[in-house]
């Protein structure tokens, strides 16, 4: 039996200004609707999606860690320099490569991992 995980779906409060965050490190969103249910975006990443869907309450998962392989994490991080309180640890050398952490908007904690 193999198992692997096929999608995420985090909450927001303001799903916009979450898509254009998510956006920055390179991830390009449709948006959909199913049925009835609400608009939310979604991206294809291999073979997993994720979706960001608005918050029905006001308290969103912050618990939530998600994280990212990337190819420029200083790149990324110049980005982000210029809002305040989004980095949470700068780029450092890890045994499992360069590591920086980041918050979205809503204040998930997003791990960004560049292979050295």
């Amino acid at each position: 039996m193999s198992i692997y995980i096929n999608l995420v779906v985090i909450s927001s409060l303001n799903i916009e200004r979450s898509v254009t965050f998510y956006e920055t490190l390179g991830l390009t969103f449709k948006k959909e609707q199913h049925g009835n249910g609400p608009e939310h975006y979604a991206c294809e990443i291999g073979n997993l999606v994720f979706e960001i869907y608005p918050s029905q309450s006001e308290i969103v998962g912050i618990t939530t860690r998600l994280g990212f392989n990337v190819d420029n994490l200083d790149a990324i991080i110049d980005k982000f320099s210029t809002k305040d309180g989004l980095i949470i640890t700068v780029p450092t050398v890890s045994p499992w490569g360069k590591r920086a952490v980041i918050k979205d908007p809503d204040g998930h904690k997003v791990e960004l991992l560049e292979s050295l």
